[in-house]
């Protein structure tokens, strides 16, 4: 979406609610609404050292089947362990019988490999099927108790050490799910407060209505964990999520009902799952890297290109061939776009302030032509080699719309926690020019809180597919 435009359009979802010019732009470093404090008591994060060490220790311990002199091939064997173990997502409380198939299969698998190996290298040298077998049954009973020990130490850590948490949802549910929770201290977590709209008269724990009310119990009680236990608060209290997760909290979501998911995760017998809502910010080397990769390549490309349009608009519009405008990008940071000038707005105010498309049926067929197939935006192949845009990301908009919007849209300022871009989630989903504003913003929220490189060659490779359709911008 972009706005050099001047008449508004009569579908324009964005209309006067009342807001003038707004000078009030998204906090810069965080946009959420919510400032709780970032120098909390560190989490100790669950490193995966010991069940490495444990593994490996297994390795050793079945390469005792190896009684011949083979140091190489015992190196082998733990290295080949290694390399296959395969990283489980986050679970509250491990335990060595969930883990035992996998690690079955992955030892059998390495043996196997090390046995077709050694065949192939030296068949004179070549393991018997009773070395095998004994390798693999050594080394898994070894791995059993190995694991066994950590996570016994983990659960026993968990139950003397409950980590903090609270509970958001409809007040009624949340107790309810906290004093289940508060049943069964095994799980490891400790509710210490509820989060809800407004008290429900019960009784039970406390209930926490307004962010103040939240940052002081963040703080006081070192919570760390989050759970939501209704659909309708991941909705209402997004940014307040988003928030308690940039702070360092896990965020889970539970079915306090009959279970609606599939999930190998309980707590208190509850089904529940993690909620990914960070910042945005893991992977961002790679994104930066991709950005100058392609920009500049691209840039080099389509180089002469650009010089044509410049000079045919220079020919039919006359000087001032690039439109220029100040836009908002991450962290309510201002920046200037740039692109093809294809309309003249009547002065300065109404380019920043007037909202919709410009009338294309006045416009020249060449700027139509820029315009339909989104070919004036190539100029800001060069905002994203500066590290003003990205290729991927929430699309820019101007100070004085950014102001209005993060007051009306639910999450719409959440959007600044990346770097914004050319295209995106919400552009590939025909979100562009004179659509919801709503969805605009929960598709981008959507996009961070799941940001991966190879999402972003995704979009990039769809955009590419719909370049030349006429959709406008």
């Amino acid at each position: 979406m972009t706005a050099e435009s001047t008449v508004p359009s009569p579908g324009a979802q964005p209309r006067d609610h009342g807001f003038h010019a707004l000078s009030v732009l998204p906090p810069r470093g965080r946009t959420t609404g919510f400032h709780f404090p970032a120098r909390r008591p560190p989490a100790r994060p669950r490193t995966s050292l010991p069940l490495l060490l444990a593994d490996a220790s297994a390795a050793g311990v079945g390469a005792l089947a190896l009684t011949e002199r083979r140091p190489v091939m015992v190196a082998l064997l733990i290295a080949a362990t290694m390399l296959l173990r395969h990283p489980h997502p986050p679970r509250r409380v491990d335990g060595v019988l969930d883990e035992l198939p996998s690690l079955c299969g992955r030892v059998t698998v390495v043996w196997l490999g090390l046995g077709a190996l050694v065949a192939a290298y030296s068949p004179q040298a070549a393991l018997p099927a009773r070395t095998l077998a004994l390798g693999i049954a050594t080394q898994a009973v070894a791995g059993c108790a190995g694991r066994a020990l950590v996570h016994w130490e983990r659960r026993a850590a968990l139950l003397h050490r409950p980590r903090a948490a609270l509970v958001v949802g409809p007040a009624d549910t949340a107790q309810r799910v906290a004093a289940a929770v508060l049943r069964h201290p095994r799980c490891g977590v400790r509710p210490v407060g509820i989060v809800a709209d407004r008290p429900d008269g019960t009784g039970g724990l406390p209930v926490l209505t307004t962010g103040a009310e939240v940052q002081r119990a963040l703080i006081q009680n070192a919570v760390r964990d989050v759970l939501v236990v209704h659909p309708s608060a991941r909705a209402r209290q997004a940014p307040l999520l988003r928030a308690l997760a940039e702070s360092g909290c896990s965020v889970w979501e539970l079915d306090a009902a009959s279970p609606s998911y599939e999930t190998r995760e309980l707590l208190a017998g509850f089904s529940c799952r993690p909620l990914r809502l960070g910042s945005g910010q893991r992977g961002s080397t790679g994104k930066r890297a991709l950005d100058v990769v392609v920009s500049g390549a691209l840039l080099l490309a389509v180089s002469p290109l650009l010089l044509v349009f410049a000079a045919v608009l220079r020919l039919t519009g006359g000087p001032g061939v690039v439109f220029r405008q100040e836009r908002i990008g991450k962290d309510g940071r201002p920046f200037t776009l740039l692109k093809f000038r294809t309309h003249r707005p009547v002065d300065a105010h109404e380019s920043a302030t007037r909202w919709s498309v410009a009338n294309q049926r006045d416009m020249p067929w060449f700027c139509r032509f820029l315009r339909r197939t989104s070919l004036d935006e190539l100029l800001q192949l060069w905002n994203v080699f500066r590290g003003d845009m990205s290729l991927v990301g929430p699309r820019p908009e101007r100070p004085y719309f950014v102001g209005q919007f993060s007051q009306t849209y639910p999450g719409y300022a959440a959007r600044h926690r990346m770097r914004t871009g050319i295209t995106g989630l919400a552009q590939i989903n025909g979100l562009r020019g004179d659509t919801s504003i709503e969805d605009r913003a929960r598709f981008d929220n959507a996009y961070i809180d799941n940001w991966s490189l190879w999402q972003d060659i995704c979009i990039l490779l769809r955009t590419a597919a719909t370049l030349v359709r006429p959709t406008g911008s």
